[in-house]
């Protein structure tokens, strides 16, 4: 099982002045010099949750610079909102910044919004992905690409500069549909994952799709591979960490209405709006979803409480678990709280 660093913060709670990214980087740091596999930043846009992260190439860049070993990864890109040889050509520099480091998770999108910057995109992005990961990996590997110019001629293009790794390592960014899972079986790629729209079960019988594709497309060899982001912390007291993340992941909660719906299972009815809830009924299903999400689908609590949860999602056929750390927590609390993870790191490794 390989851990790695996940990152999605809210923009809106950064206040001091060249705060924003110092987790990022120092935590970083930390993943490098700790044995972690890797770091991931993601692609958000046109909203202040995530909204540090405009451009995972930029933020790749950034941990380029301030490590040396641990893997560089976009968590995701959103393939549909850009040019394939864009996509190229910036993940290029970055591998060569980084001496071979980087790989890429590409979704397909889902806010109509982001798409103001390719709205013609918006309507076939899960076609437009799939075809994007092509061109994108046809470029990497040095092969000329045919794409129309200024004058609608068409011209062969290579990228430059050439990258240091041979193959670009690729994942597939999925929510829970078992066709996402199939599709990166088909692909040849990883899977990129989380439990916010399914629950152990389900990813359990997601992950054998995926593997049965992989295995007819690719061979019975190919094993794939599979990261699940979980938000996180971990501590020396399972009801402190409890508290320490209550207000933050609940604020998470109140931004993510859908994740609420799903959380509060048979607990609404069929068709209703929770936007019209009284606020009184509204805090009472964040408080319900905190208290699931806590349980069941994060990674909270002591080492002795992670090793449990990982040796689970391990026997499911989990390979990494990508640990969301900057939800809210302040940064120094979470910070400290990196000594425990690389503890239950140790832990799961013997």
């Amino acid at each position: 099982m390989e851990f790695s660093l996940f990152f999605f913060a809210d923009g809106g709670s950064r206040t001091a002045a060249g705060d924003s990214y110092r987790l990022l980087l120092q935590s970083a740091r930390f993943a490098d010099t700790h044995g972690f596999s890797a770091v991931w930043t993601p692609e958000r846009h046109f909203h202040s949750f995530g909204g540090l992260y405009p451009n995972p190439a930029v933020t790749g860049a950034a941990v380029a610079a301030v490590t040396e070993r641990v893997g560089i990864r976009a968590g995701s890109i959103v393939a549909p909102l850009h040019h394939p040889a864009r996509i190229a050509e910036e993940w290029s520099v970055v591998d060569s910044l980084s001496d071979g480091r980087v790989g890429v998770s590409f979704a397909s999108g889902w806010h109509a919004r982001d798409f103001v910057l390719r709205p013609e995109n918006y309507a076939d992005r899960k076609e437009a992905m799939v075809s994007t990961i092509d061109t994108v990996r046809r470029l990497w590997r040095g092969e000329s690409v045919e794409f129309a110019d200024g004058a609608g001629e068409k011209q062969a293009v290579q990228i430059y500069p050439a990258p240091v790794q041979a193959d670009l390592p690729v994942w597939v960014t999925s929510a829970g549909s078992p066709e996402t899972f199939r599709t990166a079986g088909r692909l040849g790629a990883g899977v990129l994952t989380h439990l916010l729209g399914q629950d152990q079960q389900q990813l359990a019988e997601n992950i054998a799709l995926y593997r049965q594709e992989l295995a007819a497309a690719h061979g019975e060899q190919a094993q794939g591979q599979v990261a699940l982001m979980l938000h996180t912390l971990i501590g020396t007291d399972l009801e402190a960490v409890r508290e320490q993340v209550r207000e933050p992941f609940s604020d998470y909660l109140r931004s993510s209405v859908d994740l609420i719906v799903k959380a509060a299972s048979g607990l609404l009815p069929p068709g209703l709006d929770v936007n019209q809830l009284p606020q009184r009924d509204k805090d009472f299903l964040i408080a319900h979803a905190f208290n699931r999400y806590f349980t069941t689908s994060g990674l909270f609590g002591t080492v002795e409480n992670g090793v449990e949860v990982v040796n689970g999602l391990r026997a499911i056929g989990v390979d990494e678990v990508a640990c969301l750390i900057d939800f809210g927590v302040p940064h120094d609390e979470v910070l400290r709280s990196l000594d425990h993870l690389d503890e239950l790191r140790l832990r799961v490794a013997r």
